[in-house]
């Protein structure tokens, strides 16, 4: 019998955050938001807590923890703010967790503790401007030359990636070509500031606005040849593997942005009056609100499934895409809706379901676009 009560643990960990997103990041991140500033302090804070390093070992400076606890952390800050919520998503499952499923034993000992305690945040190079959903088709090349890898190439829309405290990306690139005549594509570690890797000015973006996203180039940018991350011409083949974690994270920050939702709805249709009553008590108001809390508890249970089966060690590809798939569509309603129980004030950035709506279409872009998601779904089918 499945049992999706969370231990003790894990309601500790959950309430902390819970705590820490209401009481430390709801009353300053609207201002960090307005000015599109990313929100230094508080992100030493939340390496402070230890949320970067929740699914990593301690012998590389993490908690100990597991995946799934990640991911409640992340809907408990995406319940207030999903710019802080993505900052420590992709600190962790693109950033770091590169290093510590493929990495060496040296690179893990080099990085992973500075990763973990939030001191760097590290950035993952997979998106190019001209391939988009297609990361097969990637252009960036790099090829041995004096035992070093010599990178050129474009990534786009790359997260954590420009930040003062950025300190690594992982870039795939075209390493030659396979035995039938595909592309071999290899991912490989390059440290910030290294010469010929430029970091372009932040995008100026729809949401998210409080985390950092940038489009990096590379001109003959040399690293040593012991920074490739994992078996040479596999590179790929690990970040699809990275992306299907992803995702699972991608629909427990999805369902935060959901139940956030809610929340201010519940706030606001209690304290506003219309027609002489709260407008909680007109049943268009009630019953909007009670689709809302059913998509989000339903979502909730969809990346609950998916994270159980990857931590028993199972195929959940289909899991976590259906978890994905389904909790990013639900946000973008239930930001949606949220904006429509607020009225003309949804509409103003001083509420925070205005900043929900603006950051919610991303989530079915990101990590993999819903098309995506269906296409995985149906070939999983057999179809």
């Amino acid at each position: 019998m499945l049992d999706y009560r969370l231990d003790d643990e894990s309601q500790a960990l959950q309430k902390m955050v819970r705590e820490f997103a209401r009481e430390v990041v709801a009353p300053q991140i609207g201002d960090f938001y307005e000015r599109e500033e990313f929100p230094y302090e508080i992100v030493k804070q939340i390496g402070e807590l230890g949320l970067f390093g929740l699914p990593f070992p301690e012998e590389y400076g993490g908690s100990g923890g597991t995946y799934f606890t990640l991911c409640l952390a992340l809907e408990e800050l995406a319940r207030v703010d999903s710019s802080v919520a993505i900052t420590l998503e992709a600190g962790v499952s693109l950033g770091a967790m590169p290093i510590f499923r493929f990495g060496t034993e040296e690179q893990k000992k080099e990085w992973l503790p500075r990763l973990c305690s939030g001191e760097m945040l590290g950035a993952f190079g997979l998106t190019e401007p001209g391939g988009g959903s297609d990361a097969g088709a990637t252009l960036t090349t790099a090829v041995i030359e004096d035992d070093h890898w010599v990178i050129n190439g474009t990534k786009a829309f790359i997260t954590n990636s420009g930040t003062d405290i950025t300190g690594l990306v992982t870039v795939t690139a075209v390493t030659g070509q396979q035995a039938d005549g595909r592309k071999e594509i290899s991912a490989i570690l390059v440290p910030s500031g290294t010469p010929g890797f430029t970091v372009s000015k932040k995008y100026s973006k729809v949401g998210w606005n409080a985390s950092d996203t940038r489009e990096l180039s590379f001109a003959d940018c040399r690293v040593p040849a012991e920074n490739l991350v994992g078996e040479r011409g596999r590179g790929y083949a690990q970040f699809l593997s990275i992306l299907d974690e992803g995702r699972i994270a991608i629909s427990a920050l999805s369902v935060g942005l959901a139940q956030g939702c809610v929340d201010e709805s519940v706030k606001y249709a209690r304290q506003r009056k219309a027609f002489g009553k709260p407008i909680g008590s007109h049943q268009a108001i009630a019953f909007k609100i009670a689709d809302m809390e059913t998509r989000a508890f339903t979502a909730r249970m969809a990346y609950y499934r998916a994270a159980e089966k990857m931590l028993r060690g199972e195929p959940f590809k289909r899991e976590a895409a259906m978890a994905k798939l389904y909790s990013s569509e639900i946000a973008v309603t239930n930001a949606r809706e949220a904006t429509q129980v607020h009225g003309g004030y949804g509409f103003m950035n001083e509420f925070p379901v205005a900043r929900m709506w603006r950051d919610s279409k991303i989530l079915e872009i990101g990590e993999g676009t819903s098309e995506v998601q269906r296409m995985l779904i149906a070939r999983d089918l057999g179809l």
